[in-house]
């Protein structure tokens, strides 16, 4: 544990590299902290804190830069955030791929870095399904989800249906199971399946699976702005090791994904830093997240990706705002 004075200096220290970027020493971290501390005492407070693994000397002779551990410590305890100055801005309802761009452009715009935003996961839920015939062996399935989305998919089928018998499936199904999530009709059809007949059962099975590979399409929606903000910033363009790393990052979205659906796991704004855990494996990298909802139902992920060395409490102001931004703006539009 850190006594009050350590606490002080540690939150100086950190706040001072945020701002200038430069190794601090300890006469410039004895102005900043304002205490009136020997330079004798604030080294030997600088060297506990290097043994605890929050700060390091970059350098033999240089001052100290926080680490991935100092900047939790900094985020978790050490933070203030103050009312943000961003609620002159909004997006407007529209349809939900450009709230969704536009909502990225404004997180690159506002905080200088890189805005992400996974769009909305469709609903697995159907509120009404067709077959229709194409010919031998080829159906087109139709799915229309509760707020109106269509999805059309064409599939191949090893009996041949007339277009009664396709009929009375998609009826059978209308009836029994619109309303319900897929997994759940998934579910309920591996208990039933032996007690219908065979055609509509696998007319079923068919329409559970072009319904889920629909879903999992849907969520590789991954929109990115600002990527060439990183040249700017002297944290990367003194590595250009770092620098293509994080270019690599953003194309592969995948990856993206998954640091991001890690963040849509809970409520409110949270802050991955870069080197303390798998979750960001770029040292110099960090992201500033938080879900967004449509109708009080959380449906995606938006984030602020920039260097470690980030105002955190701008940050945060940024991502909150935006966050209740898109919120309203998907929940109005519909």
């Amino acid at each position: 544990m850190l006594d009050d004075r350590a606490k002080l200096l540690m939150k100086a220290l950190v706040e001072r590299y945020i701002t200038d970027g430069q190794p601090v020493g300890s006469r410039t971290l004895s102005r900043a902290s304002g205490l009136e501390l020997s330079p004798a005492t604030i080294r030997n407070v600088m060297s506990d804190l290097e043994e605890l693994g929050l700060i390091v000397s970059p350098h033999t002779s240089a001052g100290r830069i926080p680490t991935a551990r100092g900047y939790r410590l900094f985020v978790d305890t050490m933070l203030t955030v103050s009312k943000g100055h961003f609620s002159n801005h909004h997006l407007a309802p529209d349809q939900p791929q450009k709230v969704i761009s536009n909502a990225a452009n404004l997180l690159s715009t506002l905080s200088q870095f890189v805005g992400v935003v996974i769009a909305p996961r469709r609903s697995s839920v159907f509120r009404h399904i067709e077959f229709l015939r194409l010919s031998e062996r080829r159906l087109l399935v139709i799915i229309v989800s509760p707020d109106g989305d269509v999805q059309n998919r064409v599939i191949y089928t090893e009996l041949d249906y007339s277009q009664t018998q396709l009929v009375e499936a998609a009826n059978y199904l209308n009836t029994n199971y619109v309303g319900m999530a897929i997994e759940q009709v998934r579910e309920r059809l591996q208990h039933e399946v032996e007690s219908l007949r065979s055609e509509i059962a696998a007319l079923m099975q068919a329409a559970v699976t072009v319904n889920t590979e629909a879903i999992a399409e849907s969520q590789d929606e991954v929109v990115i702005s600002g990527e060439r903000n990183l040249l700017a910033l002297s944290d990367f363009s003194s590595d250009m090791g770092q620098l293509r790393r994080a270019f690599e990052l953003f194309e592969q979205k995948a990856q993206l994904m998954r640091l991001l659906d890690v963040a849509g796991q809970a409520e409110g704004v949270r802050i991955f830093i870069g080197g303390e855990s798998q979750v960001v494996p770029f040292e110099d990298l960090s992201i500033v997240s938080a879900p967004y909802e449509v109708d009080g139902q959380i449906v995606g992920t938006l984030g602020v990706i920039g260097p470690t060395r980030m105002a955190y409490n701008r940050m945060i102001q940024i991502v909150d705002i935006t966050s209740k931004l898109v919120s309203n703006a998907l929940s109005h539009h519909k």
